[in-house]
Parts: structure tokens; sequence; C-alpha cells
């Protein structure tokens, strides 16, 4: 029976307002992002030869510009990509009215809106805090989003032996969906990162939660669990 892989990759590093929580900064990759992207085409395709899987002709992407420009660079690294397409689904955690202020500025506003309470500690990296703004998504949110897509896309992909969906986009995002999915415990959430532009494979196992195939999860380091950079 063919199998069916998603792999997860996370965007380059990119020109990131600093304090800001990644969220929907419009901004491009930086020369660092460009060269990693690069790479991660090498890595791609180092992953699929090593397991025996088609690569996918389309790669889906977030429509956020470090993502789909990672994408891109890929495209023209392997090859034999068809197309990139973009998909809103894909996107980082959404703030709403919020996007892409400061941390100081969101807690400022909520503060003075005495219709809210001030967001908890560790607010940044809880699962299921949603701020209450609108249009504003908690993380979890997000990768209840990110998997729906992503089980749709891949149950849609044709070909002949074991096929490869490659998607890329945000590390928040994607943990979580690897949560929603079954390859991740929740517990793992708050501990693991992406590394930028490295491939995570996870297998969809039909029935039963989907496992990580191939690649490996970031840990992160103790002092930098809520941190803004490491939110996306």
């Amino acid at each position: 029976m063919s199998r069916r892989i998603a792999v997860f990759l996370r965007h380059g590093d990119y020109h990131q307002r600093p304090d800001t929580p990644s969220a929907h900064q419009p901004f491009a990759l930086n020369p660092v992002g460009v060269a990693q992207a690069r790479g991660a085409a090498l890595l791609i395709a180092a992953m699929a030869k090593a397991n025996g899987w088609a690569i996918h002709p389309v790669l889906h992407a977030s429509n956020l510009l470090r993502a789909w420009q990672t994408a891109d660079l890929i495209r023209e690294g392997l090859g034999q990509i068809e197309r990139v397409e973009g998909f809103d689904a894909l996107a980082e955690r959404g703030l709403g009215s919020a996007a892409n202020l400061t941390v100081a500025e969101i807690e400022a506003v909520l503060h003075d809106d005495p219709r809210y309470d001030s967001p908890p500690r560790g607010w940044k990296s809880d699962s299921h805090y949603r701020v209450p703004l609108q249009g504003a998504e908690s993380l979890m949110d997000a990768g209840v989003r990110v998997a729906a897509h992503v089980r749709t896309a891949l149950a849609a992909m044709r070909g002949g032996g074991d096929v490869m969906g490659v998607f890329v986009g945000h590390g928040a995002a994607f943990r979580h969906a690897a949560h929603v999915l079954g390859a991740m415990e929740f517990d793992d959430l708050g501990a693991h990162s992406m590394f930028h532009a490295t491939p995570v494979a996870l297998e969809d196992r039909g029935e039963q939660p989907w496992r990580l195939a191939a690649g490996a999860w970031k840990v992160r380091a103790a002092d930098d669990l809520d941190d803004p950079r490491n939110m996306d």
C-alpha cells in the first residue's frame, strides 16, 4: 500500500520586527533566510531519496511572503516542481486587529480596554489563549486550520508509490497541527520548535494517529520558551 507523507518546512530567517509575535508580518527573507531556503531543496531531495518517496510536483505555501519565497526558492532548487500554490490556511497564528504590534503594545491595548483582563503571564506560548480582539486566533486554532488543509491536500495528491507533499509555513502553527494530527503530544508542544528551512516529515496512517517519519523537531532551551521569535 502506498504511503502519504506530509513534509512540514518552516520558512527561512526573515526581516522580523523585534519583540513582535511573528503573526502576519509581511516582510521578505533576509540573506541568511535565502541561503537557508536554497539549502532546503537539497535537504528535501535527500530525504525523498533516502526513503524512496516521490515529491509531489505542487508545493503548498503560506501566502505570507517569507513562506512563499522559501517555497519558490525550493522550487528553483529541486527543478522538478511544477508550481508553488499559496494558501491563507497555512498562515501562522493570527492576532487579528493586534497583528504586528509589539508584545508591549498588545499588552498596553488590553490593559487600557475596560472590557478585557490583562493577558496571563506566558500568553504568547499558551496554546489555548486567544487575544480577545477581533479576528484573533489561539495557537491551537491555527493548528486545527493547518491540519485540516494538510489532510485534505495530502489525500488529493495522486501518484504511484509513496508520495511526499511539501508544505512551507510557520513553526508554531505546524507544531500545533502535528498535535492535532496525533504526531506530537500536547505536553511536548512547548518544549519544541522548528529549525528554519529544515524538513520534518509526518506520515498519514489513516485511522491511526500520524507519526514522525523523518527529520526532527528543534528542542527549545528553557530560557527561550516565550521569546516572540520562537512563535513562528
